[in-house]
């Protein structure tokens, strides 16, 4: 046989945000595996940013599941797929079909989530599934139906690129949604009439591209759009004519919004009447407006309150359905909106329709031809895990999620687990804080393994492609999903051979008694084969027949989903709630950073993307620190009534006054205590049961290090023992942050556990008593095993010189000792933090170029490449060059 020379180019998406990238991904002769941007797919014609341009680096096995296990012990897929279905069989047979629960994921695909509510609403007949897209987009799910009479997003991503105004509320896109960030940048730079606002607490990196910057107060977007809504109407702003032929409710939701003055809207949203006065200028002015909103809407106890007070405003302007206007929700999950077609949520059936509706029920039981159907919604995701913790949900299934990390009150949520008596995980890792509570363990295909299709946040659905051979016995989770179903006794409904036939089922469900009533309609793909699917090109829905066009809008014709085809204002009485008190003075707010996602199980795996920021943080204003005794680098416990994190210290004006930001990304596995949703409270918005995770009373204190710590490791540390740890992937290794109430320690033992090692003649050890200094070093052969160095303040040491030092040779007793030494030799620079994680440039070559010469953004993409490819480091390097001309003009 010939040897195979040639590269195979797969097209697939993207696995991170709702975004939904095409991907290309190059699997070369010897298994190699390169990723480029789709030039081709419309989402992002080509762009990718930091987390998918390093989508190579996170699908290697290290740490992965790859064989079910039953307890400890590793099992046969036979005998753990019956031990499955056998105890949810019992468990209903004995308490009834609403003592199990499904917890689904928007890392699922389509297909995934098709069979699983099937499953769970159709013949077990319950509706206890819900998914984490309940905590990023259910708010927006409720104003929809509320205002349009059904679950869509009336634009498209060209719209971004149309509109003369572009309002972002909640939404920190530079570095949540990067390729949209990228789409709106270019828009502007061809277009530099076109104007932006963003409304958000902090100043964000998206603050960069506005020309407008509303530092609300915490949940403050409801009173500021209720005061739009009030003044578009007192300045003769509202299209009268569109309100009067395609809507109702105008004048109860006027009345709503009148009921609070501009003195009042300024102190509930904590901005300046001038403010206020010329953003509503600006939107009355503007003829094409897209109102994008993301997280700080959605996750509120008022969510879907905003949303509406959005869409108010929108429909009073007639600025919907059209090219360049109209509101614009942002998912955060690859395929929470092919959850919402398949009825993911548990207040909702398969194809857009209604568990409340009979009608709707018989229509998807006939489709089904089930033996029952869920005839009321089921447990939303909060209260779902509260019924596990009562032990009215005695057998829970978790696929694809981390739920022990990622829920509100998510101490509450792992002792539920620890007294379940029956806990299911399918994931892909072996090790997640919430799989250790599992009794089994079934190890589900990954992304590059997977094959289905995903839909994004413009309703265009993709394809996920296989290009990577299933590892070990992992399986896809339709697959799991429809063997369980098999076992319970339902194998004709879950007979499928393949995605493609899944996928058809759903789209012949779509189209099913379907009259246009309901807007949800992809027939055309029904009986779809197997070739047709793997050739399936991105399109966007509705299609019910023929080729789809390649950008739809809805509601440009003033025709909603409603009984009457009127689009519904809905009244919204602004009023902000204050949480702080004297005891918990300060707003903790919630969110991502740049180069992470979720719970780290894949971004963690990549060196690259724990460069930029490689441990918790609380971000404080420098005001609030000094009153509280903090300073830049400390570590702070950030606090409620009843729990407590451990994160450093980041002080930045960015933040507001009053209040502080925390990542969600850090769990057990990557910190000694930072999992900050233990300190967000169940308090959820009442329509959607989305969680409040932006508006949490806490207080903050200077935790008291004796010494602090970091080190280097070649190997993952076995065992880590410190009141703070931090540990990032690094090249050729692990970088860990530390520090310890208490300094009296046998640290060269501390050393060795760390290293792995056991004290003997490959150590080397400084110890300065009159400094407080100690430093380790140890070494295997001429590489190093591992560094330590400890200090009674944050240590100096560069933390990108240590990392490369895990990958140099040490032939002498002198290069070895300037590991003890913990910097670069003489005539040596030093990178600096990373600001450009894809091409790794640190702020201190970007300083150096500045003071050459390149002293604009684009002159320094030249120089370094750094801000060339994803874009998600422009601000910060602006920022770089920014302080160069500062201190040159000192």
């Amino acid at each position: 046989m010939a040897e195979v020379t040639d590269a195979r180019v797969v097209n697939t998406t993207c696995p991170y945000c709702g975004v939904g990238c095409g991907v290309k991904a190059e699997i070369a002769p010897d298994g190699n595996v390169s990723v480029r941007g789709d030039g081709e797919h419309p989402a992002n014609f080509g762009r990718l940013c930091s987390k998918g341009s390093a989508l190579n680096e996170t699908i290697d096995l290290e740490g992965r599941l790859l064989h079910p296990h039953i307890g400890a012990r590793r099992a046969s897929w036979n005998d753990a797929l019956d031990l499955v279905a056998s105890t949810f069989s019992r468990t209903i047979a004995e308490h009834g079909p609403e003592s199990v629960a499904f917890y689904v994921s928007g890392q699922l695909l389509t297909e995934d989530y098709y069979v699983a509510n099937k499953l769970m609403k159709g013949f077990i007949g319950s509706a206890n599934i819900d998914t984490n897209s309940r905590l990023c987009m259910a708010s927006s799910v409720a104003g929809h139906r509320r205002a349009f009479g059904a679950d869509i997003v009336p634009g498209t991503y060209e719209d971004l690129e149309l509109a003369d105004l572009i309002v972002l509320v909640g939404s920190n896109l530079a570095w949540c949604h990067p390729v949209l960030y990228q789409r709106i940048a270019a828009a502007k730079e061809k277009r530099p009439e076109m104007r932006v606002v963003l409304v958000d607490p902090r100043r964000t990196m998206t603050a960069d591209l506005a020309d407008f910057h509303l530092p609300i107060r915490a949940d403050g977007d409801g009173a500021l759009f209720a005061g739009l809504l009030g003044w578009l109407a007192d300045h003769e702003a509202v299209d009268r004519d569109y309100v009067a032929a395609h809507t109702t409710g105008f004048g109860a939701a006027l009345a709503a919004a009148r009921l609070v003055c501009l003195d009042e809207i300024a102190e509930q949203t904590g901005l300046q009447a001038d403010e206020l006065t010329s953003f509503y200028a600006l939107f009355a002015g503007a003829s094409k407006v897209v109102t994008v909103y993301s997280q700080g809407v959605n996750q509120s106890s008022t969510g879907t309150d905003k949303v509406n007070a959005i869409i108010n405003c929108h429909l009073a302007t007639g600025r919907i359905g059209r090219p360049g206007m109209g509101p614009f929700s942002v998912t955060g999950q690859p395929n929470a909106m092919g959850g919402r077609e398949v009825g993911g949520l548990a207040n909702m059936l398969a194809a857009h329709m209604e568990i409340d509706n009979p009608d709707h029920r018989d229509r998807v039981q006939r489709f089904w031809r089930s033996p029952s159907i869920a005839d009321r919604p089921g447990l939303r995701a909060v209260d779902l895990f509260r019924a596990v913790a009562d032990g009215r949900i005695k057998a829970l299934w978790i696929m694809a999620t981390n739920p022990v990390d990622s829920l509100p009150d998510a101490a509450s949520v792992e002792a539920a687990l620890r007294t379940c008596p029956f806990v299911v995980v399918s994931d892909v890792l072996a090790q997640t804080d919430t799989i250790r509570h599992a009794h089994v363990r079934l190890p589900a295909a990954a992304w590059g393994e997977k094959d289905g299709t995903v839909t994004n946040s413009e309703r265009r659905i993709s394809r996920q492609r296989a290009f990577l051979p299933l590892p070990g016995e992992a399986r896809p989770d339709w697959r799991i999903i429809c063997d369980v179903a098999q076992r319970m006794g339902f194998a004709n409904a879950f007979s499928y051979a393949s995605p493609a036939e899944i996928f058809s089922e759903h789209a012949a469900l779509s189209a099913f008694e379907n009259d246009g009533a309901r807007a949800f309609d992809i027939g055309a793909l029904a009986g779809i084969d197997l070739a047709h699917f793997d050739g399936l090109g991105p399109f966007q829905w509705p299609r019910p027949d023929g080729d789809a066009p390649a950008e739809t809008r809805f509601f440009g014709d003033g025709q909603f989903f409603t009984p009457d085809r009127k689009a519904r204002f809905i009244a919204i009485s602004a009023i902000a709630d204050t949480r702080t008190s004297r005891d918990f003075p300060l707003i903790l707010n919630t969110g991502r950073v740049r180069d992470h996602w979720h719970t780290m199980t894949r971004t963690g795996k990549s060196a690259r993307l724990s460069q930029h920021l490689a441990e918790p943080f609380v971000e404080i204003h420098p005001e609030d620190a000094a009153r509280y005794g903090i300073v830049d680098a400390d570590i702070v416990r950030v606090s409620t009534m009843g729990d407590a994190i451990l994160v450093r210290a980041l002080l930045s004006t960015r933040q507001a006054r009053g209040s502080v930001f925390v990542p969600i990304h850090w769990t057990d596995q990557f910190a000694a205590r930072a999992r900050v949703d233990i300190l967000v409270p169940g308090l959820t918005d009442p329509h959607s049961g989305q969680p409040a995770s932006k508006h949490v009373p806490v207080r903050v204190a200077r935790f008291e290090a004796a010494l602090y710590g970091f080190a280097v490791v070649n190997e993952h540390p076995p065992m880590i023992e410190a009141d703070y740890w931090a540990l990032a992937k690094c090249r050729a290794g692990w970088r860990v942050e530390f520090a310890f109430a208490k300094a009296d320690r046998d640290w060269p033992l501390f050393a060795a556990g760390l290293f792995g090692r056991a004290v003997g003649a490959d150590f080397l050890a400084y110890n300065d008593a009159t400094a407080g200094q100690q430093r380790f070093a140890c070494f295997d052969g001429q590489r190093l095993a591992g560094a330590l160095f400890l200090a009674p303040q944050p240590v100096a040491v560069s933390r990108d010189w240590a990392v490369e030092q895990l990958s140099a040779e040490f032939a002498s007793q002198r290069a070895r000792v300037a590991v003890i030494a913990g910097r670069p030799g003489r005539g040596l620079a030093e990178r600096g933090a990373t600001v450009c994680s894809c091409f790794g440039v640190g702020a201190n070559q970007i300083a150096v170029a500045a003071k050459a010469g390149c002293v604009t953004v684009e002159a320094i993409g030249q120089a370094l490449q750094a801000g060339t490819n994803c874009g998600s480091c422009r601000a910060e390097i602006k920022g770089i060059i920014n302080a160069y001309r500062l201190q040159a003009a000192e």
